[in-house]
């Protein structure tokens, strides 16, 4: 669905020769009986430069999806953020400014900024284990309920396989709670299989989870389609 706090999953294939990448998908699925229909479309494009010690990355998602002519889904998301690599391997600072509406979660507006530290356990061309923790500031206006804020640790698991140069598992999972309010948090989970047909086009299919406590509001959605992955 939404919700792109990560920046790009394989950091790893960045090297000495290639300074920018692209990503940019299309999916969604369509599903018609005798009395309904239902479909569903999401759109993200990812960007990343390195420089020197920095990575940085701009993440942008959009969902639109309706049911029986009913709009179901009209959910956007866009992120900013940045990786500093510079004390010892495979450990990272991070920051970033994120930015959601969501018809599915009931959220008017929400705005995400912070920072924290993150660790590659594994760090390879072809497998990518990345934990990272943090610090955010939520200020947020949901459709039902008062306009608040408050601070949340925001706890991630991030990973990517390749195998065979042929078939890619992408993940990337969160669990932010707030530090103040009891019974207030948040699970984001995006994983993604693509099977390559070109060097750089893969078909690919994605499952998405979200849910948000404080609107008792969560969904799931299965896509499928094509991705572009470029290095340069």
């Amino acid at each position: 669905m939404f919700f792109s706090i990560s920046g790009l999953i394989a950091k790893a294939q960045f090297s000495d020769s290639t300074n920018y990448h692209i990503n940019a998908s299309s999916t969604g699925s369509i599903n018609k009986t005798n009395n309904e229909t239902a479909y569903l479309l999401n759109n993200n494009i990812n960007l990343g430069i390195k420089k020197k010690s920095i990575v940085l990355n701009s993440s942008t998602t959009w969902l639109y999806g309706k049911q029986n002519k009913a709009l179901s889904n009209n959910d956007f998301s866009t992120t900013m953020n940045f990786n500093l690599y510079k004390t010892f391997p495979h450990f990272y600072y991070w920051g970033l400014v994120n930015y959601n509406t969501s018809y599915s979660l009931k959220i008017k507006n929400q705005l995400l900024a912070g920072g924290g530290i993150a660790y590659n356990f594994v760090d390879k061309t072809n497998t990518y284990i990345n934990v990272s923790n943090g610090v955010l500031f939520d200020q947020s206006s949901l459709v039902e309920l008062e306009d608040y804020n408050t601070i949340r640790n925001s706890l991630r698991l991030q990973f990517h396989f390749l195998i065979k140069n042929i078939v890619s598992l992408d993940g990337s999972h969160f669990l932010q709670n707030s530090y103040s309010r009891k019974g207030d948090y948040i699970i984001r989970s995006s994983t993604t299989v693509g099977l390559k047909i070109r060097k750089w086009i893969s078909l690919t299919t994605a499952l998405n989870y979200n849910k948000l406590n404080i609107t008792q509001r969560e969904n799931l959605n299965l896509t499928y389609g094509l991705s572009i992955d470029k290095y340069f």
